[in-house]
């Protein structure tokens, strides 16, 4: 395994002399709900296969969720590009405004995802580790199940119509 498939990306080596912040390792276990988010990055990839997906095309998904006062968690989403997954897939397009819940058809504008503002329902999820020093301790995540519609803003309410044109009001002894 290599240390690109590691999600190693983002990290860089450090010089033994150069100056480091002192960051929190901040991870934030967000309760089970509806959040903002905003996808980070989308990734091409392979799926090797599994029992009960076989080997496909793949895109990873980073997603930043927006807990608010709850803080933020970055979640890790892959969606599997095979036609029984067609439906997960609209479901992203369609959160991030890029295509209509009423589309029968669409087209996945892979290059327009990054960025973009979604909603989506996070769960709580218990995991074992399968590998490394911590292999068989337990552990809990988020975990995105649905990717949610965008929210609908009722229109502002229309402004009065102007006058047309103001009347000059005078007012005349015995004019009615």
């Amino acid at each position: 395994m290599s240390y690109e498939t590691n999600n190693f990306t983002d990290d860089r080596e450090l010089d033994w002399e150069e100056e480091i912040l002192n960051e929190a390792n901040s991870f934030t276990l967000l309760p089970d709900g509806d959040y903002p988010c905003t996808i980070l990055k989308m990734e091409r990839a392979r799926f090797e296969g599994s029992a009960k997906v076989p080997p496909c095309r793949m895109a990873k998904l980073t997603v930043a969720v927006h807990g608010g006062e709850l803080g933020e968690n970055t979640v890790t989403c892959q969606l599997f590009l095979l036609q029984r997954f067609a439906w997960k897939i609209a479901e992203v397009f369609v959160s991030c405004g890029l295509a209509s819940p009423e589309d029968e058809r669409m087209r996945m504008q892979w290059d327009k995802l990054e960025g973009a503002d979604c909603r989506c329902r996070i769960v709580q999820e218990d995991y074992t580790k399968k590998s490394g020093p911590h292999a068989g301790e337990t552990g809990t995540a988020n975990r995105i199940t649905k990717f949610l519609p965008p929210v609908v803003r009722a229109a502002a309410p229309a402004a009065p119509a102007a006058p047309a044109a103001q009347q000059q009001l005078s007012w005349q002894k015995g004019a009615f």
